[in-house]
């Protein structure tokens, strides 16, 4: 590895830093950095995988100098990372929490915490760069993404981040049934995968093995209520329903409202963790991506909320109020969950039109979380001639998707310690 003084100093100061923290161990860091190594799993055998391609990384007799190397490599190739490369090494990083409960408290914890803060805040300042680093990097990624370029406004941008943000053109995405408020729309451009009927307010959610603490995921507002039972009127109202939106980092990045009426409450600083998925490969090498997955861990991931009060009126002419929850979430690699002014911890209901941008994230792994009550959202039901999809580039669903969508979990893929 060589000397850190041959790095830039931000970077040769956070090295410096978990050096000293490891070498005295602060805090305990060497003790659970030493335990995360010594418990990591073996990357499982894949099936599918025969020759070996896949995004891994043996952590498995690793040391401090391996994790200093890791980092190095992973802040100095990012004028180098392409689109569908951009969540290597957020995959590789996992490896050391994959299965592994010392890894868990290791990154989501004390100092392993604050390391993992600190490198998202250097490669957010690398992302703010003005300098000619980021216009290579954004030229590298309009040569990738090719036509679809021609969806957004053009340049110049002064940084990547500003440039992961960009805008669309005028009509791009027109939002359909403007004038209907039964009609809900994608809050952005994202893989709908993972719909979750009868929400519970603490407990493991048995349909398709996806759990969810909807109180804690809306750090406690009084509204997560409308999602979970409840007595009213005298009978109880069943649970309500998740829908799951993730944002792949070729694609657009805003977020727009799903529904029109007003937001009642938001907050759009929830305090959490950078990294700690236990089975971080698996949300993305499972094809249909999230679907399945235990999204129980993202009630501890920085994020935001919104609430969203709608009222519609069905086709025979009943009117209806109902609330619509949407949870920003800022996965591995990212701290920013940023929010147009008017929606940032309003203290009186914003009123707010369907479609109406509420927000973006920028650079690194993130979703939506749509909450509906129950029964008021059974299904996604789509008209005939609207997108459902697109044909892709192999090279782009093997960078993104890894698996066709009809794929077996590699939950039932043995593995060795």
């Amino acid at each position: 590895m060589p000397d850190n003084d041959e790095y830039p100093k931000p970077l040769k100061d956070f090295l410096d830093r978990i050096d000293d923290w490891y070498r005295t161990n602060h805090e305990g860091f060497k003790t659970l950095f030493d335990a995360t190594i010594a418990n990591v799993v073996k990357c499982p055998a894949d099936p599918t995988d025969p020759d070996g391609k896949k995004v891994y990384y043996d952590w498995q007799g690793k040391g401090i100098e391996d994790l200093k190397k890791f980092f190095a490599e992973w802040y100095t190739n990012w004028t180098t990372t392409k689109p569908n490369d951009g969540l290597d090494y957020i995959e590789k990083f996992s490896w050391l929490t994959y299965e592994n409960d010392y890894g868990m408290v290791f990154v989501t914890c004390g100092p392993g915490l604050e390391m993992t803060k600190d490198f998202t805040n250097l490669q957010g300042d690398q992302m703010d760069d003005t300098g000619k680093d980021g216009q290579k990097l954004i030229k590298l990624w309009e040569s990738e993404l090719g036509t679809r370029m021609e969806d957004f406004k053009d340049g110049p941008w002064a940084t990547f981040n500003q440039f992961f943000i960009r805008e669309l053109k005028d009509g791009k995405r027109p939002i359909d049934a403007q004038d209907d408020n039964s009609v809900v729309v994608a809050p952005t451009d994202c893989v709908i995968n993972m719909i979750v009927d009868d929400l519970a307010e603490e407990t493991p959610i048995p349909v398709k093995t996806v759990t969810m603490n909807v109180k804690q995921l809306l750090a406690g507002s009084e509204y997560y209520k409308r999602f979970v039972p409840r007595e009213e009127g005298g009978k109880t109202v069943p649970g309500g329903t998740a829908v799951s939106c993730i944002l792949m980092p070729d694609t657009y990045h805003w977020y727009h409202a799903p529904v029109a009426g007003e937001v009642v409450e938001s907050h759009d600083d929830v305090h959490g963790i950078y990294y700690g998925m236990r089975d971080f490969p698996e949300l993305l090498n499972k094809g249909n991506v999230g679907y399945g997955f235990d999204y129980e861990m993202f009630d501890t991931f920085r994020r935001g909320y919104l609430i969203f009060r709608t009222m519609f009126t069905d086709p025979r002419g009943g009117k209806h109020e109902t609330h619509v929850a949407m949870v920003t979430v800022g996965l591995n690699s990212i701290g920013s969950v940023q929010y147009e002014a008017e929606f940032k911890n309003p203290q009186k209901p914003v009123p707010v039109t369907k479609g109406q941008k509420i927000g973006n994230f920028q650079y690194g792994g993130s979703l939506n979380i749509l909450l509906f009550e129950h029964g008021r959202f059974p299904a996604l039901q789509l008209h005939m001639g609207q997108r459902i999809g697109t044909l892709e580039d192999p090279e782009r669903t093997n960078g993104l998707f890894s698996h066709p969508h009809h794929a077996q979990s590699r939950r039932g893929i043995p593995f060795a310690r």
